[in-house]
């Protein structure tokens, strides 16, 4: 039969890496939309002295005390935040995603990392499809007949550039070892604002991917 051919052919390979992508990206939006992003517990309350511990940063003067939350009253490690959407604390706060419904923070930024990164590839491969389909004419007729994939393409091709923005930025951020929240907040954090250094976690970037990734 003609689809035997195909298989035979190698033609439905790519059609099934495709569709494993695509369930593998919904598989990752599901995981870190759900996970707990690194959630402060009142039975797991730092003492005082005790978070410097976690990568000892010199640079931090020692009179910075842990402070407690106003809102959950928990002891608030170093880098972490209320969530006052999430109604938590989250260790290492980046962000509080709306697409996701839930705080990017210390336990699962690096699997939405992973998640931004498989996304990319499933929209540049749906962008190629696309415009593979395309053959543009100047006629009313044409556009007719390719509105649809014409539409889709754009779509694709805006969302494409959102997720790359997101990737490469917070690969930048990543790279420099510092969160979202603290670099847009940088004058507010008492830690960073008090500190010698712009960026006292900042230990190069290979030892900053390494620790954020491995």
């Amino acid at each position: 039969s003609e689809l035997q051919k195909q298989e035979e052919r190698g033609e439905l390979l790519q059609p099934l890496i495709f569709v494993l992508l695509v369930l593998c990206s919904v598989l990752l939006y599901f995981k870190v939309s759900l996970m707990d992003p690194g959630f402060v517990k009142p039975e797991e309350e730092v003492k005082e002295g005790e978070d410097k511990g976690q990568g000892v940063i010199p640079q931090i003067p020692g009179d910075i005390k842990l402070r407690r939350c106003g809102y959950c009253l928990v002891k608030q490690p170093m880098r972490a935040k209320h969530c006052q959407l999430c109604q938590h604390c989250v260790r290492r706060y980046d962000h509080h995603c709306p697409w996701l419904e839930n705080c990017v923070g210390e336990r699962n930024h690096p699997l939405f990392m992973l998640y931004l990164s498989v996304q990319l590839v499933v929209l540049l491969w749906g962008a190629h499809v696309a415009w593979s389909g395309l053959y543009f004419e100047q006629s009313r007729e044409w556009l007719q007949h390719n509105i649809f994939l014409l539409v889709s393409f754009l779509l694709i091709l805006i969302f494409t550039i959102v997720v790359l923005l997101l990737l490469v930025s917070h690969l930048y951020l990543i790279s420099c070892n510092t969160t979202t929240w603290e670099f847009m907040s940088h004058h507010r954090i008492s830690y960073l604002r008090h500190s010698e250094l712009e960026n006292p976690f900042d230990q190069g970037i290979i030892l900053n991917l390494w620790r954020f990734f491995c």
